[in-house]
């Protein structure tokens, strides 16, 4: 069976993208909140690499995840440093949180893992309805652009114990129509050269073009919007290599 996000995808992301590394994204959250004196929810927390590295700036933020793996995993960094945030398990299509948010925020793409319709509108909506009258939504997206069917693409970490994970990656489907993409998973584990653990994980993709997904904001009830690219505020987004970045007001 597919999992999502579930142990050994969880402990590769963890090795992967360890606490505070940043593709220029944690900078510039940084300092796009510097501003913010209320609280802020990241709806995509996972393990908190970038959440964490808020907290300890002195930004009062609000973690939520889909993957109970995740969250554990982002508990037990916030320990360690003496952090005590307030982390949900939630479908951010499907919200009801008791706070109202200066900030919403969703960096590296994580919105396009709502690939229904409906349910990525609903999770737009719920970030409206979570903001506080002048709050701020920022979002980033980006375009696949490589769409190589059945391509296999391999990668290997080690974790602290010395255990090898290795990872094959396949993409398996494309709709332009739907502007969806799925990739196939496969995750094993390593112990002294003997496979203690595999883990298959469907994972699929909605892209946006940046026009198409300023208006989907506007017919939220967003306004004020800009669009940035590769975290240069105000920078018109030319390529389609390029990290497009939202910012829009309640």
């Amino acid at each position: 069976m597919f999992s999502f996000y579930s142990q050994l995808s969880t402990e590769v992301y963890d090795l992967d993208k360890p606490i505070g590394h940043s593709f220029g994204d944690v900078e510039y959250y940084n300092e796009r909140l510097k501003d913010c004196k209320g609280r802020i929810l990241e709806p995509a927390a996972g393990t908190g690499r970038i959440l964490i590295p808020l907290l300890e700036d002195g930004f009062e933020v609000d973690g939520m995840d889909y993957s109970p793996e995740m969250l554990q995993i982002c508990r037990n960094h916030c320990e360690k440093r003496g952090l005590e945030p307030k982390l949900y398990e939630a479908d951010m299509s499907a919200l009801a949180l008791p706070e109202k948010y200066e900030a919403v925020i969703l960096p590296t793409g994580s919105f396009l893992l709502l690939t229904d319709r409906k349910k990525s509108m609903e999770a737009l909506d719920c970030f409206y309805n979570h903001l506080e009258d002048g709050g701020r939504l920022i979002i980033d997206l980006f375009i696949p652009t490589e769409f190589e069917m059945g391509k296999v693409g391999t990668r290997s970490w080690k974790n602290q114990d010395g255990d090898l994970i290795t990872l094959e990656s396949k993409l398996v489907d494309v709709n332009f129509i739907n502007q969806t993409t799925i990739y196939h998973h496969k995750y094993e584990k390593w112990h002294n050269n003997k496979l203690i653990e595999t883990e298959l994980e469907e994972f699929p993709l909605r892209w946006y073009g940046a026009e198409e997904f300023k208006l989907v904001l506007e017919k939220v009830g967003f306004k004020d919007i800009t669009v940035s690219a590769d975290y240069e505020y105000g920078k018109e987004p030319t390529k389609d290599s390029e990290i497009i970045t939202f910012e829009a007001k309640k």
